[in-house]
């Protein structure tokens, strides 16, 4: 079983992202759902747990079954938050800690800036939304 998780980590919004600042996704979308549960509890799930709660509640999952639905989830191999719409559209940049729990800050905070800056965690870009040319 693979993973998502990363660890001293930092993923900065896409080069080609054209967010001033952090916005807000459209509600009940895959982006807005994994912003909404990072802002309600920030390094409070680590990058597989945050996906399967999304798709957990996106597919309404019922409590009883989500440890099988977990595991099922987890199973096939997922793109990281690194493809994430929040960093290749919106402007959002996520930090994981040690633990692999992870926090997003907008573009325009100085929190951001001082991630994507810091040397004692690895700096990654999101994922472009269109190929270089």
């Amino acid at each position: 079983m693979g993973t998502t998780n990363y660890y001293h980590a930092f993923i900065t919004a896409a080069p080609d992202a054209t967010a001033a600042r952090g916005e807000e996704p459209k509600p009940g979308s895959v982006a807005g759902l994994c912003l909404d549960l990072l802002q309600a509890r920030p390094y409070g799930l680590t990058s597989d747990e945050l996906l399967f709660e999304v798709h957990a509640r996106r597919h309404a999952v019922p409590e009883a079954l989500r440890d099988e639905a977990r595991a099922l989830f987890l199973a096939r191999p997922r793109a990281c938050l690194r493809a994430s719409a929040l960093v290749k559209r919106h402007g959002w940049g996520l930090h994981h800690d040690a633990h692999g729990r992870v926090a997003a800050y907008g573009v325009e905070t100085a929190e951001y800036r001082t991630l994507a800056a810091a040397r004692d965690v690895t700096v990654v870009a999101g994922l472009r939304s269109r190929r270089a040319r």
